[in-house]
């Protein structure tokens, strides 16, 4: 397996004694985990990064509970990493130094949801498909829409600035965060951002939170803007010939000044992993663009319509507009699957979700395709094709493989940054994509940031290892 996860140095048992003893004193034994086979499901995500496994693991049932883990890592100098739901595709919660993990997971309750103000409070272990259905039972609607509305959480999604299909038309979660309680290395607790739609006092601390992964701060309760529910939405699913096609739909639909909701873009290699899958495709057809739109019944129609008719004049093959919810969740439902039906073909995979132009989408997709068959290393792509946010995947069996596959991800991000776009668009740089971040910012910008790290967190103990880490790759 490619390990892009390097191990940092892990605590003393002097320092890692003195934690447990703090934290034993401030926790008690029903919020402490510290038997091996305990902690060990705490020293993977759901990226292919591989951590130490850590001394402890708190199970965090309140904002208490935060700052005194907070306080007790800092007082005995042990690394802490937070972790909430555990999607991250990144390894932003895997703990490289081992140390103590914070789990809030278990706060998990939505505390408000103000139909007048437009907002809610949230803890930060809400999954996120609980809140969309809590806030839609009161015909209200929070856009962001991660694949993995599941099982990942709010804690995470603000900590890595999820997005997901809906971000072209809604925009990400920084888009909806109004502010946080907010638990400082050391125990501290502060207030970040405000409780009003508008406001600017001050520096924008909160939407500096937002995107941070763990290494600033870690939430408690979270404010979250919400809007009304759209009254109607509808389906338009398209096959073409090739991405090319495809592309040049969503360039004509952009342009006649439609914004569907969604707009999701799958290749060639996507198509037969849901052909395999059992999902009956066009045997022709070598690209598929999934769209939403959404608003009131009329302009649902209009919309529709229109877009069918601009995906025909760009040589569509088909063109199907779903009837009813029941078809719509049919159609989805595919688009949904898409990671665990590409992890059902093969042993390994890493997902990288980069962001190019819109009109580069095509380009990116022929430069992975001609790196990838120089260095026969398998491969496909889907993604967000509203926002220029595209998942490129590359699939592997045998060890062998690796030093191919880490080639082809390196060169997709030399790619990537030369046609004008970024390392990630809601997965977050992590630990996987740290080795890579001078590809795309200058040696100033990154020591600014690493002030700005400084400032919140002087011994390094929150999260570290995460974002800034050396040059090169672990497979070269």
């Amino acid at each position: 397996m490619i390990n892009l996860s390097p191990l940092l140095p892990a605590p003393s048992a002097a320092q890692v004694e003195k934690a447990l003893s703090l934290l034993g004193r401030k926790l008690g034994p029903s919020k402490l985990l510290t038997q091996a086979e305990s902690c060990a499901a705490y020293a993977r995500d759901e990226s292919e990064a591989i951590g130490r496994q850590p001394h402890c693991v708190v199970i965090a049932e309140n904002e208490g509970d935060i700052q005194a883990a907070l306080a007790a890592a800092h007082d005995a100098e042990v690394p802490i990493t937070p972790r909430s739901g555990g999607t991250g595709r990144s390894g932003g919660a895997v703990p490289l130094a081992g140390g103590i993990v914070l789990s809030t997971h278990g706060m998990n309750q939505v505390k408000d949801i103000d139909r007048r103000e437009l907002c809610c409070v949230v803890q930060p272990g809400v999954i996120l498909g609980d809140l969309h259905n809590a806030v839609e039972r009161e015909n209200l609607f929070y856009p962001p829409d991660a694949n993995s509305l599941l099982a990942c959480t709010l804690g995470g999604n603000v900590a890595c600035n999820a997005g997901g299909p809906r971000a072209f038309k809604y925009g990400v979660t920084r888009n909806y965060v109004l502010g946080m309680e907010a638990m400082l290395i050391g125990g501290q607790r502060i207030f970040a951002g405000k409780r009003t739609v508008k406001g600017v006092t001050g520096y924008d601390v909160a939407s500096l939170l937002v995107g941070s992964e763990g290494t600033l701060a870690i939430f408690g309760d979270i404010t979250l803007r919400l809007r009304v529910k759209p009254e109607q939405v509808m389906t338009v699913l398209a096959l073409f010939k090739g991405v090319h096609d495809a592309t040049a739909a969503v360039g004509a639909i952009i342009a006649a000044g439609l914004v569907p909701r969604c707009m999701e873009l799958l290749d060639q290699q996507t198509l037969t992993a849901l052909r395999a899958a059992g999902n009956p495709l066009n045997e022709d057809a070598g690209a598929l663009l999934l769209m939403d739109v959404d608003g009131d019944e009329g302009t649902v129609m209009r919309e529709a319509e229109r877009i069918g008719e601009l995906c025909t004049e760009s040589k569509a093959q088909e063109v199907l507009v779903a009837q009813d919810a029941a078809q719509r969740d049919r159609l989805w439902a595919a688009r949904r699957e898409m990671s665990p039906a590409v992890r059902r073909m093969t042993k390994n995979k890493l997902s990288e979700d980069v962001v190019v132009p819109r009109q580069k989408i095509g380009t990116l997709l022929d430069l992975v395709a001609k790196s990838c068959e120089k260095l026969k290393v398998r491969h496909l792509t889907y993604g967000h094709a509203g926002d220029g946010n595209m998942h490129c995947n590359f699939l592997w069996n045998d060890d062998s493989e690796e030093a191919a596959v880490g080639k082809a991800i390196e060169q997709l991000f030399v790619d990537v940054v030369s046609l004008g776009g970024t390392l990630s668009g809601e997965h977050g740089i992590g630990v996987l994509k740290a080795p890579y971040l001078h590809l795309e910012q200058s040696p100033q910008l990154i020591e600014l940031q690493r002030q700005i790290k400084n400032v919140f967190d002087p011994k390094g103990l929150l999260n570290p290892g995460k974002i800034f880490g050396a040059p090169g790759h672990g497979a070269c």
